[in-house]
């Protein structure tokens, strides 16, 4: 027994910060958490959770168009009531909420409401209480950044955007990254007038080009209104709504803006500044393999550590740490390979491993296919949509380096394309496995001729 009166002290129940808990303390750590907001983290009360109800929402309105071509015909047309889904995702939070409360004390984790600061290398305090561990754990996650410009505090960030009063006929968001597209597609479904603006050419930066390039197209046709190379030089209130200015001379009046301008690590008033504990370039906590910071005894882990902004990550990351410092077993560095993420933009996009730009750089040559067509659902229900499917190659080794999709329930799919691509699967071993038909994944191991290289 150690002369602390815990053997780790978690900032933070997020998804990292609980299971980092959890699992300590079923390897025999005495262990406790504070935390000053809500259990589950971003992801499930601001974040992946809501977002995909939401999502799901709004995919309902195509599928009431859809339904015609297939003989489905709805005696009067259909209405959207944002207070029941508003309504509704407050209770599906608060039971998930309930299920984090009761799996912490299932493993003996005492759970501390409110904000930790940390005092020095092995004590934090809490709501008056001083407290001290032989390891503190920092897990507390990201929070919505916005930029200055005049009218800033009109807007509305990703926090607040699933609880507004109001259902907003026009809609405004600013931001080119993933939360952003999310969010447009989402209220363009939902039925709002939406415009997303962003200061670059091209939006989701760092993902595919033809990818993002396609995406593009698919939420122009479907009424997202894209402004790009611009900016939001000033937002004032008038009568019945905002107007906003952008920078390269628009107006648009709507009823909100959203600002999905990007995180940043939730580090204030935590006290690290006192202990001189060492930043990335881009403001994140420093951590070594073993997630401990400039000051060994101080961990960081998930978001807050500058890795992929992604649950699964963190869920990763908290079960590494354990093992590292608290299991007397030995293990390997965590792989950051080959992690696959979906966008839940309409239609959604799944990717995994290497893009064709950043395959042509570390690969040198490669062979790209890809395939763009109308999903056979849609040869009846009227609609243009279309999906994109691609595999990129190594072609030395015939290795699938990566994988790509837009369309309807690309995560899903992606979602078994990447135990392929993350075992280092060959294309001849894509080409040598049978398709399930008819289904649009079945794309994936039929495509024979490459489209380049």
């Amino acid at each position: 027994m150690s002369d602390f009166d815990y053997d780790l002290f978690v900032i933070g129940a997020g998804s990292g910060g609980v299971r980092a808990a959890r699992t300590a303390a079923t390897n025999g750590a005495r262990v406790a958490v504070a935390e000053n907001r809500y259990l589950g983290g971003t992801c499930v009360n601001v974040g992946c959770v809501p977002k995909k109800l939401y999502s799901y929402a709004a995919h309902f309105h195509e599928a009431f168009e859809d339904a015609g071509g297939f003989g489905w015909h709805l005696p009067e047309a259909p209405r959207f009531e944002w207070s029941t889904l508003r309504d509704n995702k407050v209770g599906e939070i608060k039971r998930l909420n309930d299920i984090y409360g009761r799996l912490l004390d299932t493993a003996g984790v005492r759970l501390i409401n409110g904000r930790a600061r940390v005092l020095d290398p092995h004590h934090v305090s809490v709501n008056d209480e001083t407290i001290s561990a032989e390891k503190i754990l920092v897990a507390v996650g990201g929070w919505p950044w916005v930029p200055d410009f005049p009218g800033k505090e009109l807007t509305v960030n990703s926090n607040q955007v699933f609880d507004l009063e109001t259902f907003p006929e026009r809609f405004l968001v600013l931001g080119g990254g993933y939360i952003a597209v999310e969010f447009a597609s989402i209220f363009n479904g939902l039925g709002s007038d939406t415009h997303l603006v962003y200061r670059g050419e091209l939006f989701l930066r760092g993902f595919d080009q033809q990818v993002r390039e396609f995406t593009r197209d698919e939420m122009a046709k479907k009424g997202v209104r894209l402004h790009f190379e611009a900016n939001i030089a000033s937002i004032e209130k008038v009568e019945g709504g905002l107007r906003v200015n952008l920078t390269n001379g628009e107006q648009l009046e709507v009823d909100a803006v959203l600002a999905a301008t990007g995180r940043r690590p939730h580090l204030e008033d935590l006290g690290l500044d006192h202990l001189d504990i060492a930043l990335t370039d881009s403001g994140h906590l420093s951590v070594n393999e073993r997630f401990e910071t400039s000051v060994p005894s101080i961990l960081a882990l998930g978001d807050v550590s500058g890795g992929p902004e992604l649950t699964p990550v963190a869920l990763a990351e908290a079960m590494q740490m354990v093992r590292y410092h608290f299991e007397d077993t030995e293990t390997s560095p965590l792989d950051y390979r080959n992690i696959p993420t979906a966008v839940f933009c309409h239609p959604n996009i799944g990717t995994v491993g290497l893009s064709e730009e950043q395959a042509r750089a570390s690969c040198g040559e490669i062979r790209v296919y890809a395939a763009e067509f109308r999903p056979m659902k849609h040869t009846l229900s009227g609609s243009s949509e279309r999906c994109l499917m691609k595999l990129i190659v190594d072609d030395q080794s015939d290795v699938v380096v990566g994988a790509h999709m837009v369309g309807e329930e690309a995560g899903e799919v992606i979602q078994g394309i990447a135990v392929a691509v993350r075992a280092g699967l060959t294309k001849a071993d894509f080409d040598a496995t049978v398709g399930i038909h008819p289904t649009g994944a079945e794309e994936f191991v039929t495509m024979r001729t490459p489209s380049r290289r």
